[in-house]
This record gives structure tokens, sequence and C-alpha cells, in this order.
């Protein structure tokens, strides 16, 4: 192809063959050497995943600076889910906290209710004893 056509071609939106064929090679070598750098196959299961994130379930050849990295990013990990289970533990403070007043109040309405009834009786025991005599 001409220089010309080709530049006609890619006015047009069109590619020509010849990038067609380099970007597909491009790719294939690309996925081998993909397919190359992976010794070790994803984990099927979530079993055999590591939550932690250690160097070692990553890549056994990984560097030391990747290691430090993301010993880093796990203590910055850490230290924000420090602040979370510190609110949370906060929260579990203040919720019984308040279900502890809520039941002294249970407990000072009953009381009341207790003497207002024993009140009540204790009038209608006068009264009747007024009415008999």
């Amino acid at each position: 192809m001409n220089p010309a056509d080709h530049a006609r071609a890619i006015r047009r939106g069109e590619q020509s063959p010849l990038d067609t064929a380099l970007r597909r090679s491009v790719r294939i070598a690309a996925a081998k050497a993909d397919s190359e750098a992976r010794t070790r196959p994803f984990p099927s299961t979530h079993h055999e995943q590591d939550h932690h994130m250690t160097p070692a379930a990553i890549d056994p050849t990984v560097r030391a600076e990747q290691a430090a990295e993301l010993q880093t990013q796990n203590r910055i990990l850490e230290m924000q889910l420090l602040h979370e289970s510190l609110a949370r533990a906060h929260m579990q403070d203040r919720l019984h906290e308040a279900e502890n007043q809520r039941l002294v109040s249970r407990v000072v309405r009953a009381r009341k209710l207790r003497q207002r009834a024993e009140r009540a009786s204790l009038r209608a025991r006068k009264a009747l004893a007024v009415a008999l005599m």
C-alpha cells in the first residue's frame, strides 16, 4: 500500500492491514508474556486466597521493595480500620448505656405505678371502712 492510499484510509477511519497485523502480533506477544510470567494459577476457591496479602502468597520471587510496600499498605489499612473499630466500640458502649437507661426508667415508672396503686387501694379500704361504720 502506497503512502497516499494509507493516508486516505486513515482519514476514512480504516486501519491498514499492516497496522492490524502488527497490533495482533503485539497482543499475542503480550498474552504469551503474561502467561509465562504467571507461575501459579489464580486461586480457584475462596479458601485458597490469601486475605492478608503476604508477599510470599503473591509471587515467590517478589522483590524486597515490593514486600516493604505491601507491608506499608497493610499498616495504613490497619490504621484506617483502627479508627473504625474504635468508633464501633464507642457506639456499642453508647447503645449499652442507652439500654441501661431505658431499663432504669422502666423500673422507676413501675415503682411509681405500684405506689399509686397502693395509695388507691388504701383509699378504697378507708372508704369501705367508713361506709360500714
